[in-house]
């Protein structure tokens, strides 16, 4: 997990760093799923600026937002991961994934959300729904990248446009 880590930490810093105070002139959000096969599991974690996240949120449940100073860390979480389960969908090999949410950091101006998938053994085929920040701004793209066995493949989604597939 820590390998991914850094590798979304140098792919996103890039994009992130184009922003300058809360505004920023695009509007992206990154999935990053890596196979670690020691493990059996699907690596995955989410990153979205944000002050977008928040509005989003707001606009989806109504209620006070704040992930970088929360008072109730537990119903940050709770919205971060029911949002997110809602927008991405994982199909590998025609079995849709659980994803078990890990919880959410700040770095920088971006969230990044982490979940995992347990009893993957391997990927040959991979679909991706994603419409995450779609209904915040249809300028929104989503870019995904996905590692299985040192092999890298990726995708971008433009708004409307929210499913993909990838095969190994």
């Amino acid at each position: 997990m820590v390998t991914i880590l850094y590798k979304w930490f140098f792919i996103t810093t890039t994009v992130f760093s184009l922003s300058s105070g809360t505004v920023h002139p695009i509007f992206v959000s990154v999935t990053e799923m890596e196979l670690n096969a020691k493990e059996k599991t699907l690596e995955l974690s989410c990153k979205l600026f944000t002050d977008d996240f928040e509005k989003t949120l707001r606009l989806n449940y109504h209620t006070q937002v704040d992930l970088i100073n929360p008072k109730d860390r537990a119903a940050m979480d709770k919205l971060v991961n029911d949002y997110i389960q809602k927008h991405l969908k994982i199909t590998a090999d025609g079995r849709l994934l659980n994803l078990k949410y890990l919880g959410y950091e700040l770095i920088e101006e971006g969230v990044y959300a982490y979940f995992e998938s347990p009893n993957i053994e391997k990927l040959n085929n991979v679909s991706v729904f994603n419409n995450l920040l779609y209904e915040y701004s249809k300028e929104q793209m989503g870019l995904v990248h996905i590692t299985v066995n040192g092999n890298r493949k990726s995708t971008k989604l433009n708004y409307p446009v929210d499913k993909a597939t990838i095969q190994f």
